[in-house]
């Protein structure tokens, strides 16, 4: 409960998450859920050069199990 009720507080703020796999993405903190489960609008990555794929991507959900 006490990351859960920490990252609700983020919505709507700018937020840089960090992948297991070390991809580190930005964008706007659009919702949480309890299994943290986050949802970033307008989305960047750090190294887009390593992960040319994911420049036409703008929103994503990712799960919580993978940060």
């Amino acid at each position: 409960q006490l990351f859960y009720s920490f990252f609700k507080s983020l919505v709507g703020k700018d937020v840089v998450v960090e992948l297991k796999n070390d991809l580190s993405i930005c964008g706007t903190l659009h919702s949480v859920d309890q299994y943290l489960n986050i949802k970033l609008t307008d989305i960047s990555v750090t190294d887009p050069e390593k992960y040319p794929h994911m420049l036409s991507v703008r929103d994503c959900i990712i799960r919580g199990s993978v940060v």
